[in-house]
């Protein structure tokens, strides 16, 4: 692989209830365990960085298809769901949600462009084979 980009960032603390900055700065935030996993929900958590780095990384896959099709996008959206839950091996998993919305294209032109952007996009090379993906599309 050719290394365009490389992001980088510590996590300190207590993990799930400690602190996490990139090495930019740009990002530099307290973490917390979420209330329905018994913690305080008094910060971000690596569910929450997971989907909104997930859903901005699919939208941008999903903009490059749509250009290559010459498709207008509009006013679309991509939202990511990110569920944690355990698994039979004693350990937890992952699953994600993720619904786009493009209200000025028919169904099935929509469906097909988030197909294409599925096999594009980075994050679901990562996880494609490890966790769970479900893509939903809407027109609203």
């Amino acid at each position: 692989m050719k290394i365009l980009y490389t992001a980088e960032a510590l996590a300190t603390g207590a993990g799930r209830d400690g602190h996490v900055r990139s090495t930019d700065g740009r990002i530099d935030m307290d973490l917390a365990v979420p209330k329905d996993m018994g913690g305080s929900g008094n910060g971000a958590n690596p569910e929450e960085l997971f989907a909104a780095g997930y859903a901005a990384c699919f939208h941008s896959a999903l903009q490059a298809v749509a250009r290559s099709a010459k498709a207008d996008l509009g006013d679309s959206t991509v939202g990511a769901k990110v569920s944690i839950g355990p698994n039979d091996a004693g350990g937890f998993q992952l699953e994600v949600t993720l619904e786009v919305v493009i209200p000025e294209l028919p169904h099935d032109q929509a469906q097909e462009l988030v197909e294409q952007a599925h096999q594009v996009c980075p994050y679901s090379n990562a996880t494609r084979g490890n966790i769970d993906v479900h893509l939903k599309v809407t027109d609203d």
